[in-house]
């Protein structure tokens, strides 16, 4: 029987048509960050109005890491470094020989100022020196942003108003403060506006309040209390852009 010739199959022809692109659905735009309100107390620990915290240091995104190298250069920045000490050729004593080198049985030695000697050098001590660190603008208002949201997450921002009114007298201010706060017994960070003298004075005794204005506050101020109570001037003043020379 004769062979049927073969038919070679033909392919057909793949198209390289791209396939459709997705529409993309346009995007929204960026929602302003709305205020924070917080109630604003009185002298005497009761509420009294709210005010908007700025949404800017209070509501930022939390950097432990950044907060963590503005503590370390602000404690480096503290310290002096004048720490110095004298080495053998410095202290005062005799340059002669002890005692000979040989027939008295005891150790070989030189000089009485030598280290080993009560009253000699000292070898690799400290000499005086800076510590001086440097964190630019925008990392330190970054830090501290991070710090007061913390806190105020964690409870522990208060907003007082009145107490640049009150005499100045530390018993009275005292009374104040444990009436806002209630436990005393934590450390706890006064932070009050420019010209606040007399408030000054009266909560300076008082243990474990400390005092700073507001436009030296800082990272490691905030994070190393468990209150911070702002007065509501000092509040108003954070807000606005900070000036030249001040650590906000």
């Amino acid at each position: 029987m004769p062979k049927q010739p073969s038919r070679k199959a033909t392919k057909k022809p793949v198209s390289r048509t791209r396939p459709a692109r997705r529409a993309s659905s346009p995007r929204s735009p960026r929602s302003p960050i709305s205020p924070l309100s917080v109630p604003v107390l009185g002298t005497d620990g009761k509420p009294t109005g709210k005010l908007a915290l700025p949404a800017a240091l209070f509501a930022a995104k939390i950097n432990k890491p950044l907060m963590a190298q503005a503590v370390r250069v602000y404690l480096a920045n503290q310290r002096e470094g004048s720490a110095s000490t004298k080495t053998r050729g410095q202290v005062e004593g005799s340059t002669r020989k002890i005692y000979r080198q040989k027939g008295t049985g005891r150790a070989r030695h030189g000089g009485i100022r030598a280290p080993i000697f009560v009253g000699g050098g000292i070898v690799f001590g400290p000499k005086p020196r800076d510590y001086h660190l440097d964190l630019p603008k925008k990392m330190k208002r970054a830090a501290l942003a991070s710090a007061l949201t913390s806190q105020r997450e964690a409870g522990n921002v208060v907003v007082v108003d009145g107490l640049a009114g009150l005499s100045a007298k530390t018993n009275v201010m005292a009374q104040s403060l444990r009436a806002i706060v209630g436990d005393m017994t934590h450390r706890l960070l006064l932070v009050v506006n420019k010209g606040s003298d007399t408030v000054i004075r009266s909560a300076r005794n008082i243990k474990g309040v400390d005092i700073l204005p507001v436009q030296n506050l800082h990272t490691y101020s905030v994070v190393s209390h468990q209150k911070l109570v702002f007065m509501k001037e000092a509040i108003t003043q954070l807000s606005s852009p900070p000036t030249r020379g001040s650590s906000v």
